[in-house]
């Protein structure tokens, strides 16, 4: 494990968590957003995006949004193939509803857990 995958996993945990606590309480909108703040914080560490994209496919199986899975399940296998190489778009959510090549921009809070990871 990197120095950076070390020092982001907290943060990743967090935003785990939250995701499982909001999906308990049926807020199934802001279990997503946690899911894909977890995706924008561990993308660049292989063994953390592929993890993070299967809670997002079993998420989805789970409340049978079907199209997500779909969405997921090739998200799957490009974050095994393209993370270790750098080819991943920062800023990326990881959701089925944005184009798996888009950047966006890195809320300013995670920004800072990124940053502080990789110092």
């Amino acid at each position: 494990m990197t120095t950076f995958a070390i020092r982001i996993e907290p943060s990743v945990q967090a935003e785990l968590t939250a995701a499982s606590t909001a999906e308990a309480r049926g807020e199934f909108y802001t279990a997503f957003l946690h899911l894909e703040r977890a995706h924008v914080l561990g993308q660049a560490t292989t063994s953390t995006h592929v993890g993070v994209h299967w809670r997002m496919c079993r998420f989805a199986l789970r409340n049978r949004m079907y199209g997500e899975v779909a969405g997921q399940l090739w998200r799957l296998v490009a974050a095994c193939v393209f993370t270790a190489t750098g080819l991943v778009p920062k800023g990326n959510t990881g959701g089925g509803d944005v184009s798996g090549f888009k950047r966006l921009p890195v809320p300013e809070d995670l920004k800072q857990a990124i940053d502080a990871a990789q110092a």
